[in-house]
């Protein structure tokens, strides 16, 4: 089958040109898994972030979001049958998506949104698990509840950030502020559900006190969490919470003390790394959220259709990611 991986290590600068095109066998689903013939997939940070940490000497598939067609099951699954089209984001550990055939556990894997063509699908499973259980699972936010509560999205017009600020503002009653620093991403922003939008290019307090908001009880931190981790906590409440899904280099947490603030990590890997008892938890969050879809309460998050999944046009979404600038998510589809 065909597959791109990154094949050698960044000697010197950046080894977004070493994402080729290799042939490998085609897996065979045992267990658990599925064979998914995969159809479409997206580019996220973590693709990057592995890419630019690659030193074997076997080349690594990457890519984790995809849509694809179940073509044959393990001895062990109840979930699934050949022809299901399915929706996931896979296995941090596991071969990756970019590749004609992928084995993928069914217990972190759903039905895809009906109402929704693959590439559209393609560009919500990885941000919608995240988002899903940073805002549920980790901040405790209930749904249709929470109607004095301010939430304050750093980042809101990347992957997660278009996700989550739809998750926020059409299943809680929490005021919503979203994070954007450019015109179009604005927009975005606003478009996705933001109650309102203000500029993480200038102090996030001035900004929040210019729209008449004086404290927020939550804050999710989706990228640059160093850089605002001071006005970060001037913003929250005390007894507020912190989530946060980037990777800073330090985190002092003792700024968090006076004002008691709790501090929450989120990493939609952790349940598949660690075959964790509630695994199945993500096969049913990205059926509701397939749900939500189909009933037209949320909607795909997709940015730019980058065209078919080959090595050229991976190229090419690494170097945009990698940008930081991107405006909703960027997905490639067919071989």
């Amino acid at each position: 089958m065909k597959a791109i991986a990154i094949t050698r290590a960044a000697t010197h600068g950046n080894n977004i040109e070493f994402l080729q095109e290799i042939d490998l066998p085609v897996p065979v689903a045992t267990g658990h898994d599925l064979l998914v013939e995969v159809k479409a997939i997206s580019v996220n940070p973590v693709d990057t972030k592995v890419r630019e940490g690659f030193n074997a000497d076997v080349p690594r598939v990457l890519g984790w979001d995809a849509v694809g067609v179940v073509k044959s099951v393990g001895e062990a699954v109840t979930l699934f049958s050949p022809g299901d089209e399915v929706w996931y984001a896979g296995a941090l550990g596991r071969a990756g998506s970019n590749s004609e055939f992928q084995l993928v556990d069914e217990r972190i894997t759903a039905l895809k949104p009906r109402s929704l063509d693959n590439a559209s699908a393609a560009a919500l499973p990885l941000t919608a698990i995240t988002a899903w259980e940073l805002l549920f699972d980790r901040l405790g936010i209930e749904e249709n509840g929470n109607e004095d509560d301010v939430l304050l999205i750093v980042g809101a017009a990347g992957g997660v950030g278009s996700i989550l600020t739809q998750l926020a503002s059409k299943l809680t009653n929490m005021t919503v502020i979203g994070t954007a620093s450019r015109p179009e991403s604005q927009k975005w922003v606003r478009e996705v559900g933001a109650h309102h939008v203000i500029d993480h290019g200038k102090p996030l307090t001035e900004e929040l006190t210019r729209i008449g908001i004086k404290e927020v009880t939550h804050v999710a931190s989706l990228n640059n969490t160093e850089q605002h981790y001071p006005q970060i906590i001037a913003a929250l409440a005390p007894q507020g919470k912190l989530a946060l899904i980037d990777d800073p280099q330090t985190l002092d947490a003792r700024p968090l003390k006076a004002k008691s603030i709790s501090l929450h990590w989120e990493f939609m890997f952790t349940r598949s790394m660690f075959t964790t008892h509630d695994i199945t938890a993500q096969h049913q969050l990205l059926t509701r959220v397939a749900q939500l879809i189909d009933n037209n309460t949320i909607r795909t998050t997709l940015g730019e259709h980058f065209g078919a999944i080959a090595a050229a046009n991976l190229q090419k979404a690494h170097a945009q990611i990698e940008t930081g600038r991107s405006v909703g998510k960027i997905v490639l589809e067919g071989f």
